[in-house]
């Protein structure tokens, strides 16, 4: 069982972005997403690794208080992945270390966005 801080396995590619889980509850709900939409999971992955902070209809930065986030001692910008009608994956960039924080995984809409 991944718990936080642990690679979003597979490990990046040469210049790629690597992603860890902020918490251990991001990790088991990602265990979670990947049963339920494996084939769309992988596909988030694959556009988070590319460029996470790349604006489409999947993809976004969350605003107002969802908008940025305190991990590992800094204030990130906080993005959110559609992964399905419901599931999203909420994440931080960050630029330092070139990580990406996975800080969220919703099956469903998440209801605090309601």
């Amino acid at each position: 069982m991944a718990k936080r801080k642990d690679r979003v396995a597979p490990p990046p590619e040469k210049g790629g972005w690597d992603i860890r889980f902020a918490s251990n509850q991001a990790a088991r709900e990602w265990d979670e997403l990947c049963n339920t939409a494996s084939a769309n999971t992988r596909r988030a992955w694959n556009d988070i690794t590319r460029d996470p902070r790349r604006h489409s209809s999947r993809q976004a930065r969350l605003r107002k208080e969802f908008g940025a986030k305190q991990l590992e001692g800094k204030v990130l910008e906080q993005w959110q992945h559609e992964v399905t009608a419901g599931g999203r994956i909420w994440y931080c960039p960050d630029d330092d270390t070139k990580t990406v924080w996975v800080t969220a995984v919703y099956i469903g809409h998440p209801k605090s966005t309601e």
